[in-house]
């Protein structure tokens, strides 16, 4: 999925919104382990169940899902096939919907290589977040692959994020600053993206500036206190360059048989949010 056609979804339902699948197994609704235990099935097949459920609640409101493969790891090799499982279902039902595997991978070249390969031939991911703290030599294998786009850690949502993202370099810029104008000399606005927490508008109206073309993979709007206007003020541009993500705050609004339903209510209520800035 190229620049366009993310920009050509965006303006036909109105929303940037990214639902962020992370499927605890601990906090499915108690039926759907039930149901699943009946018909002989693993509990673990329960995750699939719940994302599909969510998926068709949701999807004409988002543009993107985004799988966080750490939710479906932690269920062993049962975890992994729910991942699959899910992003195969998305592909097949919802084509149009850019897929987003939330892995935080980064390592060298010939590793990397394997990353890429489990992702974007193996898994019909479009995009998947990687940490650039190796360099070059951890992004370069995904760019290799034309219509898929990389997704580069710049300033995160977290509270210990300053740590590190925030460091001056050179006693002159911050750490995400040097990543975000060094990632440019790898790939361009095209095929890279960056993580910028919701929770720091003022930076964010900051990152805009140094990278105007981009798009933002924006987390921390619902549970973690970030505001889709504060966003929308700060990061939009043109082609409006945001995917706002929302996990928590949409498929775990409801534990009971409703959820989906009421997931579904969550997402229309920021997607109405954001088409407000759409014009």
């Amino acid at each position: 999925m190229d620049y366009a056609q993310l920009y050509s979804q965006i303006k036909l339902k109105g929303s940037f919104l990214c639902v962020g699948l992370d499927t605890d197994i601990a906090k499915l609704p108690p039926h759907l382990i039930s149901q699943a235990l009946q018909k002989g099935e693993s509990k673990e097949s329960a995750i699939f169940e719940f994302n599909r459920a969510i998926i068709d609640s949701t999807a004409k409101y988002t543009v993107s899902y985004k799988l966080n493969t750490a939710f479906y790891e932690a269920s062993g090799w049962q975890g992994i096939l729910q991942l699959e499982r899910t992003a195969q279902y998305i592909k097949e039902n919802y084509p149009e919907i850019f897929l987003i595997a939330d892995a935080k991978r980064g390592d060298i070249g010939n590793t990397a290589a394997e990353y890429a390969k489990a992702f974007f031939e193996k898994m019909p991911f479009d995009a998947v977040t990687l940490s650039p703290y190796m360099g070059g030599d951890a992004v370069a294998p995904f760019l290799k692959y034309e219509g898929k786009w990389v997704i580069i850690l710049a300033l995160t949502s977290n509270a210990t994020a300053e740590e590190f993202e925030t460091l001056k370099v050179d006693g002159q810029m911050p750490l995400y600053e040097a990543v975000i104008r060094k990632a440019d000399e790898w790939g361009g606005g095209q095929n890279i993206m960056f993580v910028v927490g919701a929770t720091r508008p003022e930076q964010l109206a900051q990152i805009r500036r140094i990278a105007p073309q981009s798009f933002f993979l924006v987390p921390g709007v619902g549970a973690q206190g970030g505001k889709v206007e504060d966003v929308a003020k700060a990061g939009m541009n043109s082609q409006c360059g945001l995917l706002v993500n929302s996990s928590r705050g949409i498929i775990y609004a409801d534990s009971t048989e409703r959820f989906a339903e009421v997931a579904a209510e969550k997402a229309a209520e920021l997607a109405a949010q954001m088409r407000l800035f759409l014009g």
